[in-house]
């Protein structure tokens, strides 16, 4: 079902640039999870539970909620051709989009079963990509030259509000947490990818040390983000940003099966981060990483 919604912008400022370092690599103990006789998975949102959200089917794509590392439930947009479940909060609600049959992108909300579908006004392609515990989701939409346009889509008065960044061509707004500070990233006019956290109308650029690409694609209620930056070589690797008062740390994540091919894509309260990455067989696997205490 379809709702009309009202929609404001937001003209953020950029905030003072911190000193950005790399810190030494977190450990975590990995876990690679495959949705059972399928090739590509994708973990993608995990809450404090650890209950996890993500899709299969490189050619189809099909959601599903994953509880007890090893239970899948499926979890499809009703009558739509393909379907990725994307964020989860800590009250087990999710979001995502689904492709409906003439082949139009939509953002939807799944609270309990209850499907909802969220639309920026106006446009033809959107996404959610995460929500928080007090009914706001992240995510964007597409104008008709392909160009992302971030936003955040508050329930309470279905109003949308869009996320306009200086001097970027193109935008999304990829998670949200409690303190309502959203993750995400942009590209600017040279066409270079720089993630972002954004609190309170003041945004702060993430880039990773010596990295020529990063995105941020999650974030908990600690401030901790998540994502993915490319280094010299072309290699993706995963991080975790930890934020301080007076510089940027960011810590390199990498599933030892995936080296060069990890994805970070979500974090939950408690440090446990989700993604995925290539194995050497070309398949796309699943994982969940556990820090060591």
């Amino acid at each position: 079902m379809k709702r009309l919604a009202m929609s404001l912008a937001l003209a953020v400022f950029v905030g003072v640039a911190m000193t950005a370092r790399a810190a030494d690599e977190t450990e975590f103990n990995f876990l690679t999870i495959n949705f059972p006789g399928d090739t590509f998975t994708q973990l993608l949102g995990i809450n404090k539970g650890s209950i996890i959200a993500g899709y299969h089917g490189a050619a189809v794509n099909k959601g599903f909620v994953l509880t007890k590392l090893s239970v899948f439930t499926s979890e499809n947009f009703p009558g739509s051709a393909q379907t990725q479940v994307i964020g989860i909060n800590n009250l087990n609600q999710t979001d995502g989009f689904y492709i409906d049959t003439v082949g139009i992108n939509h953002g939807f909300l799944d609270k309990s079963g209850t499907f909802t579908t969220v639309d920026f006004p106006g446009t033809t392609f959107n996404q959610l990509l995460g929500l928080n515990d007090i009914r706001q989701e992240a995510g964007y939409f597409a104008d008709p030259k392909g160009n992302d346009h971030a936003y955040i889509y508050n329930e309470i008065g279905k109003t949308f509000l869009l996320i306009v960044i200086p001097g970027a061509v193109s935008s999304q707004a990829t998670g949200i947490n409690n303190l309502s500070q959203v993750s995400g990233f942009y590209i600017d006019g040279k066409g270079v990818n720089h993630g972002f956290l954004l609190h309170a109308g003041s945004l702060r650029t993430l880039d990773f040390p010596g990295g020529t690409f990063t995105q941020a694609l999650g974030l908990n209620n600690n401030g901790q983000v998540v994502g993915v930056y490319l280094d010299a070589k072309g290699l993706s690797h995963g991080f975790v940003f930890n934020p301080t008062v007076y510089d940027e740390v960011f810590d390199s994540i990498d599933d030892p099966a995936g080296v060069g091919t990890t994805v970070i894509n979500g974090i939950n309260d408690l440090g446990r981060v989700v993604g995925f990455f290539v194995d050497n067989e070309g398949n796309t696997d699943g994982f969940v990483g556990t820090p060591f205490n």
